[in-house]
């Protein structure tokens, strides 16, 4: 099949692709990820990306404008929910761009990661299939996580700290201890 990944960030990306092309499928790498802050986080994820991906022949097609205005609009005063917010976007990005470009399905990277909602990606990838008349490849990918990290090692990836949007930076830095 003719597969289009919305890929995260480089090391992410590693073991899915690696997965996806061992199952014999057409992958194209699409980068849209609009929750990432700051602006010099998304492009050292963005560039990180492209060199994985010019290393390994991945092509990558789509969006790569920042798009952060976009996200900040959709989840502020919903914070709560905006881990299903941020997946609904990206997704819905994906899906749309597979259509177009005759794809026969889409899947995500986020579902390498032991930190996000898997049961929740899914479900939006198969709501967001139906509609888009395409095929989600719901594929559990958290098994290659640890090989995730070291291709990302392998390959010299940037790796980073956090999911990328705004909370989650707060997170991670309120949680540290003060010196």
């Amino acid at each position: 099949m003719k597969v289009l990944l919305h890929s995260c960030c480089g090391p992410c990306t590693t073991y899915c692709y690696e997965a996806l092309s061992n199952e014999g499928h057409e992958i194209y790498g699409f980068f849209y990820n609009p929750n990432i802050h700051p602006l010099t986080e998304y492009r050292k994820r963005k560039e990180s990306l492209d060199r994985y991906a010019d290393q390994v022949g991945l092509k990558m097609i789509g969006r790569s404008e920042y798009g952060l205005t976009e996200f900040v609009r959709k989840v502020v005063f919903r914070e709560k929910n905006r881990c299903q917010l941020c997946y609904q976007m990206r997704l819905e990005a994906t899906a749309r761009m597979a259509q177009r470009s005759k794809f026969d399905a889409f899947t995500t990277t986020l579902l390498i990661s032991p930190y996000q909602d898997y049961q929740k990606i899914v479900e939006i990838g198969n709501n967001l299939a139906a509609e888009y008349q395409l095929e989600f490849l719901a594929r559990d990918f958290r098994q290659g996580y640890a090989r995730s990290i070291e291709l990302s090692k392998k390959y010299g990836l940037y790796r980073q700290q956090y999911c990328g949007c705004i909370y989650s930076e707060e997170e991670r830095y309120r949680h540290q201890k003060k010196v």
